[in-house]
């Protein structure tokens, strides 16, 4: 007999909204390049080489953290990233 499992979603979504990607840009060349940080441990040592491969093509970037690993970036902060960038790296490293 197989031991049933139950799942438990934590976002409470009865139906996840359905989001088209945005196309990538052929190039990121006269683009603002926004790097987030999601506050986990080390993200930024890898940022920090990214951003530092990035302006060595002669890229802009721009850098964001978020106050808290444990919870969405908030709004402000996304208004801000937004304004700013046009296309964003988000940092995930332990």
């Amino acid at each position: 007999m197989t031991e049933r499992k139950i799942l438990l979603d934590p976002t409470g979504e009865l139906t996840p909204a359905h989001r088209e990607r945005q196309p990538r840009p052929a190039s990121l060349e006269g683009l603002t390049i926004g790097l987030l940080d999601i506050s986990k441990a080390r993200g930024d040592v890898f940022l920090d080489r990214v951003a530092e491969h990035l302006t060595e093509q002669g890229l802009t970037v721009k850098r964001f953290k978020k106050p808290t690993f444990a919870r969405v970036a908030p709004t402000e902060l996304k208004q801000v990233i937004s304004a700013q960038c046009d296309v964003v790296i988000e940092a995930l490293a332990d």
